[in-house]
């Protein structure tokens, strides 16, 4: 990987810390006391070293060490002296960790070689993990020695082969015979180790934190002599003869920054040098015993260096961009965060997240130096700097929006709920509860009790909560027996969603919004838990629903992509229309409204077409015919919404099929938005309809279902809309039908009127059979929709409609016969056309909802030409709302009101306002 500019600003001095003054920063900023310094004492080898099996790395490297110093002494000459040797400390250090994956191979290892000689800082410090994948070989080996299996050596001889090969690709000369010969001199030691452990069948915590140390030593040694090779001077550091850890009994260590700051001045007066390459995760005891810094024990190590030598900054390197705002592999629209506080840094990372071990953060907080993430695959990503918050709501002079900075998520979770009247007012009951479940050395991963103290509940990792029951209910049996306690129960299957930022606090609706958000994606809280700082909140919900939880809030807080998985039934003309308005829109609703419609399916009432993640659009009607199978509608609904990495699903149903029509409620309450623009389900049976708003009012489960009257026209929204701002509707009036709007328009002069519905339905304005457009039924249906919607409980039946279908055609076998006949009955229709055009009106065809009266009519009327309703033209419809604000001039809503067209992008609307609703900027 060719550098071609410096990664960080030259630093062209640096401070030399006394005791005197250690306690202030480069800036001469105060800062606290963790330490002082005392007289160095001699490093003691550790009794363990002392066994034939130490390694040669200390003893050999200590003649190199005096050589370096003797060659550098030169360059910090000053008139001819020596340089005082004493460490200097301050903003002239950049300290940088590489993990397993940047020395992973030989190139990768020339790679950081290079990383390293561009930085122009001063002075540079290199943590370095092992190898990749070495670590777990080397433990792999301590396994099979103690399980008494031969293969150990085969295993042992594959560590020897990887470094050997990474030496002779990366070295020559001296370089590679001294890493040679050190390397065999340590497998050999190894070697007789491994065997002792195989005789004894056990080996101690010591022994394997020797053996697994050796990963770091090699890779250390290996990017050294790299670094070396391209000119560089460079020392590299055993670690253990510096950093000091106090082993605890959590699997954890404390650093004793005391000793280990007396031993890196004591290191460093024998080793000065501007660029140190040391070793990462393994330290010493008090005792110098050696041990390793447990989990990530390597950025710990950058971490405390970069405390002892009060740096400028300590770089993360990794294989990411930097901390996203969600799991990138769940949210495909997280973002990279370009600040993170410590406090955030540390409650994103106790939840998994992608960033650090909580204790990194610990040491470098106390002088607030930065860290930051790297991604060393990609050198131009600015990465995450991770440092104290400045409470500053700009960054780059742009405002941040998200009050949220992530979400993180951990998995295979089981709650445990402990319950019962006798918990409340008695103390000591939460102390013996995780008393006894520590005895068990269970993870409480989360707690939360109500103030009632009737119950409390808490998390655990699933795989421990058998251990934590079985316990519990041995501790509180008696209490159980007693009735104090009702119940000790586990409710498995759940994993944990924290929502994590510093803006949280302070900030009112925060909860709201996320729990508004999750509400909305049909998902329910098992349990709620925040912390007085406000940092964090954190909710327990089912396993299976977590990505889709996850999705849905970050959509919310981050405005990232509303995705909606899309279900189309019936791909008929308004379908169809619909499918090819969405194709020809998708783009555009990605780019400029952060609107992502999915449709994952299509159905018809034969064939079916499935996706896993989008149809394409441009080529639908080719894939349902080609790749289409037997239509079912149970499996169509569960695909269209199985897909769990897409939080909202919405059903558009385009057919005028009453079946189709009985699912909405089921789907309504299974979660899944429903849009349509299918009339009988708001006009079919009223209880059915009653029960199904009632669902959609006490659910955030959507229902809309605008195109059911007036196609694209505005009328229900409309109607909500006077209704919602106090108004009273009086009468609702208009000519709801395309189709009858066209003829009577041009049912005019000496026209026959049959000879207008033959033009009609030749230029598509009525159904297949005419005779569903004259019955009125539509009509009808349309009116008790806009009953219904003003608050009349009426139904179909108490609408009394005038059918234009002469009873003797009503009914013909067929549309064809129907049609032959009609002119028949021309002559009655023509008598009454005539009778209002001498009175100087026109025939219109209306639907009428009476308010007042609580009634609703279809009936053919008259109207003066100078009425509104007279002047429509083409099938234009047109709405007339007479209500207690505009009672002498009523309100007009008139366009469009048939056609596919038109209809489809009602729907259309609908959908988009659906998304609207589920977090989509509007």
């Amino acid at each position: 990987m060719a550098v071609s500019s410096p990664i960080y600003p030259s630093y062209s001095s640096c401070h030399h810390l006394s005791s005197k003054d250690s306690n202030f920063n480069a800036k001469g900023k105060k800062l606290p006391t963790i330490h002082k310094i005392y007289p160095f004492s001699l490093l003691q080898r550790s009794p363990f070293l002392k066994v034939d099996f130490s390694s040669q790395w200390g003893r050999r490297e200590s003649s190199k060490f005096s050589i370096s110093a003797a060659v550098t002494s030169k360059e910090y000459s000053l008139d001819g002296a020596l340089e005082n040797t004493q460490l200097p400390k301050g903003d002239c250090w950049s300290v940088h960790k590489f993990g397993g994956t940047c020395v992973g191979t030989s190139e990768r290892i020339g790679n950081v070689a290079e990383i390293i000689i561009a930085d122009q800082s001063a002075r540079k410090l290199v943590v370095v993990s092992a190898m990749s994948k070495v670590t777990d070989m080397m433990y792999d080996l301590i396994y099979k020695a103690q399980s008494r299996d031969d293969s150990y050596l085969t295993a042992l001889d594959a560590v020897l082969e990887k470094h050997k090969l990474a030496a002779v690709d990366l070295l020559d000369g001296d370089e590679l015979a001294s890493f040679s010969s050190k390397l065999h001199h340590d497998i050999n030691n190894l070697k007789a180790m491994l065997r002792a452990i195989y005789i004894a069948g056990h080996a101690t915590e010591s022994f394997s934190d020797f053996v697994v140390g050796h990963g770091e030593l090699w890779s250390a040694q290996l990017l050294a002599s790299a670094v070396r090779k391209n000119g560089v001077e460079c020392s590299w550091m055993d670690t253990r003869e510096v950093l000091v850890v106090n082993p605890t009994g959590s699997n954890q260590v404390d650093p004793d920054y005391l000793k280990s700051e007396e031993r890196l001045e004591k290191w460093y007066s024998n080793n000065p040098s501007k660029t140190i390459i040391a070793t990462g995760f393994i330290a010493s005891t008090p005792q110098n015993i050696p041990t390793t810094l447990k989990r990530d024990g390597s950025d710990f190590s950058a971490a405390i260096m970069g405390a002892l030598l009060k740096a400028r900054q300590v770089t993360i390197w990794t294989d990411v961009d930097g901390v996203y705002s969600a799991d990138p592999r769940k949210v495909s629209e997280a973002v990279i965060l370009k600040t993170l506080s410590y406090q955030e840094a540390w409650e994103m990372s106790y939840f998994g997240a992608n960033v650090l071990h909580p204790r990194t953060i610990v040491p470098v907080m106390q002088y607030d130096i930065p860290i930051v993430i790297k991604n060393i695959f990609n050198l131009s990503a600015p990465g995450t700097m991770i440092c104290r918050s400045s409470g500053d709501e700009y960054e780059d002079g742009q405002k941040v929006e998200s009050l949220v900075k992530g979400f993180a998520t951990i998995d295979n979770v089981a709650i445990v709920n402990v319950e019962g009247t006798g918990m409340a007012g008695v103390p000591g009951t939460a102390s013996a509860i995780f008393s006894a479940v520590k005895d068990v050395g269970a993870n409480v991963i989360m707690i939360s009790q109500a103030s009632s103290e009737h119950s409390v509940c808490f998390a655990v990792p699933e795989k421990e909560v058998k251990a934590v029951a079985d316990v519990l209910e041995s501790r509180f049996g008696q209490a159980l027996s007693a009735g104090r306690l009702s119940q000790i129960a586990v409710i498995p299957n759940c994993s944990i969603l924290a929502a994590v930022g510093q803006r949280m606090a302070s900030t009112p609706g925060v909860s709201a919004t996320l729990f508004t958000a999750l509400a909305k994606a049909n998902i329910n809280i098992r349990a709620i838990a925040q912390g007085c700082t406000e940092y964090n909140i954190t909710v327990v919900v089912k396993r299976e629903d977590c990505v889709r939880a996850l999705r849905a809030v970050h959509s919310k807080f981050y405005l990232s992509r509303t995705i909606i998985a899309v279900g189309i039934v019936g791909p008929g003309l308004i379908g169809a229309t619909l499918l090819d308005q969405l194709k020809d829109q998708t783009a555009v609703l990605k780019e400029k409204f952060n609107i992502d419609l999915r449709v994952m399916g299509i159905t018809g009432s034969r064939t079916m077409l499935l996706s896993e993640s989008g149809i394409d659009l441009s080529k639908w009607r080719e894939l349902l015919s080609l790749k289409g199978e037997m239509a079912d509608l149970s499996k169509f609904v569960h695909h269209v919404r199985g897909n769990h990495f897409i939080p909202n699903t919405v059903l558009v149903d385009c057919t005028a099929d009453a079946r189709i029509a009985s699912h909405y409620y089921d789907w309504l309450h299974k979660g899944i938005h429903v849009v349509t623009p299918n009339k009988k389900a708001n006009s079919g049976p009223l209880d059915q309809y009653l029960k199904l708003r009632a669902l959609q009012r006490q659910s955030y489960t959507h229902y809309f279902y605008e195109a059911t009257v007036g196609a694209g026209l505005p009328i229900i929204s409309t109607l909500r809309g006077l209704l919602e701002t106090g108004d009273k509707i009086l009468r609702i009036e208009g000519i709801f039908s395309g189709t009858l709007s066209y003829i009577f328009n041009n049912f005019a002069g000496s026209r026959a009127f049959s000879q207008v519905v033959k033009e009609a339905k030749e230029a598509g304005y009525t159904e297949p059979d005419p005779r569903d457009d004259l019955s009125g039924t539509d009509v009808a249906r349309k009116v008790i929709i806009l009953a219904r919607e003003s608050g009349l409980h009426l139904e179909l039946s108490d609408i009394p409609v005038q059918s234009l279908v002469p009873e003797p055609l009503r009914d013909c076998a067929s549309a064809e016969e129907f049609m032959q006949q009609l002119p028949q009955f021309d002559q009655q229709l023509a008598k009454q056309r005539q009778e209002a055009e001498d009175a100087g009106e026109v025939l219109r065809y209306v639907g009428v909802v009476d308010v007042v009266n609580g009634k609703g009519t279809v009936e053919l009327q008259r109207y003066g030409k100078e009425h509104p309703f007279a002047q429509l033209s083409g099938s234009d419809n047109i709405i007339a709302f007479t209500t207690e604000r505009y009672a002498t001039q009523p309100l007009i809503v008139r366009g469009p009101g048939a056609g596919a067209e038109v209809t489809a992008g009602g729907v259309f609307c609908d959908i988009l306002r659906l998304a609207s609703y589920l977090g989509a900027p509007s």
